[in-house]
């Protein structure tokens, strides 16, 4: 039989060549592949399932929506579906939070929304510059690879020029106070770096190794750029929705940025939604400024105002903290996290396994495939790829929470091995 992957689409598909069953449906945290197999999954489409595979909450409300033949396609219009997403955005998120954010709805993917930031930024300020943070993400079209660290996943000649890259933060890959060296370089009239119109950042960069920042680093983040008269903007697409305990990332801190971005989980089921949420004053578009034909997905506005009901019926920030507070119990009592062989760190219910001590190229894609033979999906992130990351639905059971930790801890074992190191 002809593989019809392998013979038309295109080589530039990825996931499928590690995840390599075919998949025929999903409910909840668990996925069936075709071979007979029944996955637990800790990947939770790269963090666009918060809620789980074809929630019953959301998928009925959908399913109404579709039934009584309510608008598909809207464009920026003013439609039923749009007013109930926003007055739910608003009541369940916004007001509760005193936060009075205009929303922007961008196209179909995360990195459309960051470009919108990038480019409202430059517009608000009138400087070109921005910065960015080493082990950044923010996507893959040209304004947001310019902001992503990743050398393999930019292009050879950087498409936005201006872009300053900063260690992310005190404790991680860096050894020193990154908010003092971004102090000097405002300062110093001889730095050769002009001030940017805005720093972009991740309070948990998912893909550059679930590296956690500190509620101290981040308010003094908040406090530099408004000394300085910087836009703070927050990517908080993979992390946010719940991720962390809280709907967005930041909240621990305290601190409120001036853009944040969110996709991902926003839709509720996965569909594709993206938005910026943008302090009134910094509301300057003219009309059309920024668009695109799917910015009205009338599908994901109904699935992600039942998502957002969803959450506040079943308390789901605490159900997270205390899974969350479970998985880090659980890592900190595997032997090899307990010899420091392996480190991890986390929050909520985003953690990463570091495999980089052990110093032996492709391990955590090893685990990983491991994991994958004993029907566990999980990634790997970071430098190198030596990173796990557990992200599982929200939602997951707890039962089945502990038996992909199991999988995993024996994974570690059958691919490292004490007697090996």
């Amino acid at each position: 039989m002809i593989d019809i992957f392998q013979s038309i689409e295109s080589e530039v598909r990825s996931y499928c060549r590690d995840f390599t069953d075919i998949f025929i449906s999903a409910k909840d945290s668990t996925i069936v592949g075709e071979s007979g197999g029944n996955y637990i999954d800790f990947f939770a489409g790269a963090g666009s399932l918060n809620y789980g595979h074809n929630n019953a909450y959301i998928k009925e409300k959908l399913v109404d929506y579709i039934l009584k033949d309510g608008i598909t396609q809207g464009l920026d219009l003013k439609t039923e579906a749009k007013r109930y997403f926003l007055q739910s955005l608003n009541d369940y998120i916004l007001s509760p939070r005193a936060f009075e954010y205009k929303v922007q709805f961008c196209g179909s993917t995360g990195t459309d929304a960051v470009e919108a930031s990038l480019k409202l930024a430059k517009k608000i300020k009138g400087r070109q510059g921005i910065f960015a943070f080493m082990g950044s993400y923010h996507g893959m079209t040209l304004g947001s690879m310019s902001v992503t660290s990743n050398i393999q996943k930019r292009v050879k000649d950087s498409p936005i020029s201006g872009v300053t890259f900063i260690p992310f933060k005190t404790n991680g890959t860096y050894s020193f106070d990154s908010i003092t060296y971004i102090e000097s370089i405002l300062n110093d009239d001889h730095s050769g770096i002009e001030k940017p119109a805005a720093i972009i950042f991740e309070t948990i960069q998912a893909e550059g190794g679930i590296n956690v920042a500190s509620s101290g680093w981040l308010v003094r983040l908040r406090n530099l750029c408004d000394i300085h008269d910087i836009i703070l903007i927050c990517d908080d697409i993979q992390v946010g929705c719940g991720r962390t305990g809280s709907f967005f990332s930041f909240e621990l801190s305290k601190i409120v940025p001036d853009i944040v971005i969110l996709s991902k989980s926003i839709s509720g089921l996965g569909l594709p939604m993206s938005i910026v949420l943008l302090k009134k004053e910094l509301d300057i578009w003219k009309p059309g400024e920024h668009t695109g034909t799917f910015r009205g997905c009338q599908f994901s506005f109904v699935a992600g105002a039942a998502a957002l009901e969803y959450r506040n019926i079943i308390d789901l920030d605490s159900r997270t903290k205390e899974k969350g507070e479970f998985i880090q119990q659980y890592l900190l009592n595997i032997e090899l996290v307990k010899t420091e062989i392996i480190t991890i760190r986390g929050q909520g219910m985003i953690w990463g396994i570091d495999l980089t001590k052990i110093n032996r190229p492709g391990l955590a894609r090893q685990v990983s495939k491991r994991c994958f033979e004993k029907k566990l999906i999980i990634e790997v992130t970071g430098r190198n790829d030596m990173v796990l990351k557990i992200m599982p639905p929200l939602t997951i059971d707890k039962m089945l929470l502990l038996q992909g930790l199991e999988i995993i801890n024996d994974s570690l074992s059958n691919c490292i091995g004490m007697d090996s190191l």
